[in-house]
């Protein structure tokens, strides 16, 4: 998949069948969407495109306002994002910087500049709930008609559901929020999982013997946080169980070298030999947050800290446990 931050490149293709969205998390509804997308393109020769912002609109209203509050719980990140779309089988995506141009223009000037002369569309597939331009002032009667006169397709998806449960990134956020993993899988369909490049950190955790991989989540305010049971991929031929903290760890110094920021921090509860002390840094993985065991806790002291470390350990080798208990019962009762 190609990746443009604007649309403004040589590489850019002239015409394109297209859809428009934040696509937080890439759920189970953007992908029934993206198919059908896929679909569309093919039909017309032309290759399909995502239009998605960064940050995300409400993000960046809420700083205009100076009301963070406001602004939403954050599914994926950036880089999981565009993953998930290359999964999808999406030929381009366009990151357009949602900023205060952008939030100003007309419906009309976002259907000139943007949808027409910027991506060429020829085939624009909106959601349900689609509101566009300034002060969310275009919708999909608006959008329609504008594609009838200039010479591009319109259609509009219905919600997709499952179990009758509207599918949506609310939804996911909800799920995330609540600790609820299964749920959240089933959602997204697939494990919620967060993957970057293994940065340095403060090494505390091998002082404390519970040497960690950090992953840094961007966004200040990730859907998920708290204490988990994870599957680490990228290290080894087969996934590494562990136990994950996603969030501030309020328990160390704000002021310490990570400044404060959401950290994704995964100890491995067996760690590969192989890989030597320090050949996890620079690597990419992928942690899948399978369950949550607390939310973050606030300890007094570093021996508290250990001590609370160690019982998680010993709390997710316990999940993982059941889950191979579970398995290997539904696998007799298969072969019974």
């Amino acid at each position: 998949m190609k990746v443009f931050r604007g649309f403004h490149h040589p590489g850019i293709a002239p015409a394109c069948a297209m859809t428009i969205g934040n696509f937080d998390g890439v759920h189970r509804g953007h992908q029934a969407m993206l198919a059908l997308l896929r679909g569309e393109a093919q039909q017309r020769g032309v290759p399909s495109c995502v239009l998605t912002f960064e940050p995300h609109p409400r993000d960046y209203f809420a700083g205009v306002a100076h009301k963070p509050e406001l602004a939403p719980a954050r599914v994926g990140t950036l880089r999981d994002k565009l993953t998930e779309l290359t999964r999808c089988g999406v030929d381009q995506t366009v990151v357009l910087p949602f900023d205060a141009r952008l939030a100003s223009l007309s419906p009309q000037a976002f259907i000139d500049q943007v949808l027409v002369q910027g991506l060429g569309a020829r085939y624009v597939l909106v959601g349900d709930d689609f509101r566009f331009g300034a002060k969310r002032a275009g919708d999909y009667a608006m959008l329609d008609a504008a594609g009838v006169k200039q010479g591009f397709d319109v259609a509009r998806m219905n919600s997709y559901e499952v179990h009758g449960l509207r599918v949506s990134s609310s939804a996911v956020r909800a799920a995330l929020g609540e600790g609820r993993m299964a749920d959240a899988a089933r959602l997204l369909g697939h494990p919620y999982h967060i993957s970057g490049h293994v940065v340095h950190g403060r090494k505390l955790g091998r002082e404390l013997g519970f040497k960690t991989l950090n992953l840094r989540f961007a966004h200040w305010k990730p859907a998920a946080s708290g204490i988990f049971a994870v599957l680490v991929h990228g290290l080894d031929t087969q996934p590494l169980p562990g136990v994950a903290n996603l969030g501030v760890r309020p328990s160390l110094d704000p002021n310490d070298v990570n400044g404060g920021r959401v950290l994704l921090e995964t100890h491995c509860l067996d760690w590969p030999a192989d890989l030597g002390a320090e050949g996890a840094y620079g690597k990419i993985i992928r942690v899948e947050l399978l369950h949550k065991l607390h939310d973050e806790l606030r300890y007094d002291s570093l021996d508290t800290l250990t001590a609370g470390i160690a019982k998680d350990c010993d709390d997710a080798r316990a999940f993982f446990a059941s889950m191979h208990a579970e398995t290997h019962r539904q696998t007799t009762r298969d072969r019974i």
